[in-house]
């Protein structure tokens, strides 16, 4: 069973984000947070698989929920919560340690995927939203701890960039490609350790920022 906290500060957002979520049968809700500061008493208590985040919360707002939990080595996989006119805040939350955002309307399938996903240990881009970050990033520096100029990319993985950059699965990559999903794996692994960043996220905004993509 995946366990998931929700935090987000509209009541009608928790009730129906956990409405969704309650339609599954390997997803759970084991506990909720109307702002920050609530937030960082349960997380650290219930220790959940994944943390369904707003970052628009009073007195302490979602982005330093992330940063003090990231603080104490107790933040578990992120979603940000997010809404169109929210792209800075996501950069930042990115940066604090997200590994992943999702529309506040989402569909049921994409928020059960998304949660899965990330409960897998991996991380989520959501092509609906992806255009409206690369115009924000032209406009706002990243500010990656590892800003040097990334090694050379070899045609195929900046092919594999563009397609991450899109929100595509090693798995969908693999079969646009017609290669085995575990050489793109491998491509990617490569690609995350010549960008210097850890996870999928970070190296697409990264390679966004040094015009790769």
């Amino acid at each position: 069973m995946i366990r998931v906290v929700l935090v987000d500060d509209q009541t009608l957002i928790r009730q129906g984000v956990r409405s969704l979520l309650a339609l599954s049968d390997d997803i759970e809700v084991v506990g909720e947070a109307s702002d920050g500061q609530e937030a960082l008493e349960i997380v650290p208590k219930l220790k959940p698989d994944v943390l369904l985040l707003d970052l628009r919360m009073p007195n302490i707002n979602g982005l330093e929920v992330l940063e003090t939990l990231a603080e104490r080595d107790e933040q578990p996989p992120t979603l940000i919560l997010t809404t169109f006119d929210d792209d800075e805040l996501v950069l930042g939350g990115i940066r604090a340690g997200a590994k992943g955002y999702l529309l506040k309307d989402v569909a049921l399938d994409d928020l059960l995927d998304a949660v899965r996903t990330l409960a897998a240990g991996n991380t989520l881009v959501n092509p609906a939203i992806t255009d409206r970050l690369i115009k924000g990033l032209k406009a706002h520096s990243t500010e990656f701890s590892a800003l040097e100029q990334p090694e050379a990319m070899t045609g195929r993985e900046t092919e594999i960039l563009r397609l991450m950059a899109g929100g595509y699965s090693n798995k969908e990559i693999a079969r646009a490609l017609d290669v085995a999903e575990g050489t793109i794996k491998n491509h990617v692994s490569n690609i995350l350790s010549k960008m210097g960043v850890r996870d999928r996220t970070r190296a697409v905004l990264k390679a966004i920022e040094a015009g790769l993509i």
